[in-house]
């Protein structure tokens, strides 16, 4: 097989691309040839040591697959053959991957694979975010941070299929506003200037956002407790813009308000029910086709370190790709 190794923190360009032996699964465990491997902004922290998880050396980077079931070790309840997608903790940029069944699921009929490798970290992170820690009612007002995301994308469908009132995202270009419009969102805002915040408080009539999805933290997830509603949730995803915030707690004091931080992955290992049950309740919506992975770019996985320069570059919207050569 070919893989991206990492073998000591560094930089996307530094990663090497080598051959290296075909692993065998385990019990309870598949190898996946992969279709397509989608990336996350978590990929371009953790490859430079800048992500909470950090994995021994050498380790290759990328978190979520689509592929062909290629073998199966003893107990596993899949077989050869079968198309799926799940989580790899670590090693998707490869040709092959191993995953355990517990992170495995099969992919809709009506998804390609690179749709299919778009779905286990966004989606179910959106879903936590909307369904799990925000208690998401019908009527009620979504602010999603990052619209233009993939995590942003999927928060923006799930809200609208589940009758929020008014779906607001922000992002930082007119492009990336206007694909966050495109996808349901009712209004999006610039966020590299604090005028979001007046247009927010404008637009919900002094209100403010029941739900705020945060995935930049700095001064946008400060500046969120300042439109938070009365009984808001504040949902703590990530830091793109690479600071932790210092929130104001006398702010969620005064609200009767409360920040809650959503780790998908984490989540899934210690909670497979849940993990079941909310892709269960994904694999619905997708059959139905009220909800679709947004694929904006497709890289050759030989190309991986450019599609990670412009992910993290933010050049790109929705989900970032790599797919065989």
């Amino acid at each position: 097989m070919k893989a991206w190794v990492v073998r000591q923190w560094c930089e996307p360009e530094e990663m090497i691309f080598e051959e290296l032996p075909t692993p065998q699964p385990g019990a309870g465990e598949v190898l996946v040839k992969v279709e397509a491997a989608a990336l996350n902004f978590l990929d371009t922290l953790m490859v430079r040591g800048r992500y909470q998880v950090k994995p021994p050396f050498p380790f290759t980077p990328g978190v979520e697959v689509a592929g062909t079931i290629e073998a199966v070790g003893p107990d596993s309840r899949f077989k050869p053959g079968m198309r799926v997608c799940g989580n790899t903790g670590v090693g998707g940029y490869a040709t092959h991957a191993i995953m355990r069944d517990a992170s495995v699921a099969p992919i809709p009929d009506n998804l390609d694979f690179a749709e299919g490798s778009a779905l286990p970290i966004v989606y179910p992170t959106a879903h936590a975010c909307l369904r799990g820690a925000g208690r998401l009612q019908p009527g009620e007002t979504v602010l999603v941070h990052a619209g233009a995301g993939g995590v942003g994308l999927a928060a923006i469908q799930l809200a609208k299929v589940w009758g929020a009132g008014k779906i607001i995202a922000t992002a930082g270009s007119p492009e990336k506003l206007a694909v966050c419009k495109a996808h349901g969102a009712d209004e999006a805002y610039d966020y590299n200037s604090d005028a979001w915040i007046e247009q927010l408080k404008a637009a919900t009539g002094g209100n403010g956002a029941d739900i705020i999805i945060d995935m930049v933290g700095g001064r946008i997830a400060e500046g969120s407790l300042r439109v938070l509603a009365w009984r808001g949730r504040l949902i703590v995803v990530g830091f793109a813009g690479g600071t932790i915030p210092n929130l104001a707690a006398n702010r969620l004091l005064l609200k009767s308000a409360s920040a809650i931080g959503v780790f998908w992955g984490e989540t899934a290992k210690r909670e497979p029910e849940t993990a079941r049950a909310v892709f269960d309740d994904l694999f619905g919506l997708l059959a139905q086709g009220r909800i679709k992975p947004v694929i904006s770019h497709r890289y050759k996985l030989s190309e991986a370190p450019q599609a990670m320069r412009d992910l993290a570059n933010r050049q790109t919207h929705g989900k970032v790709v790599l797919v065989p050569d």
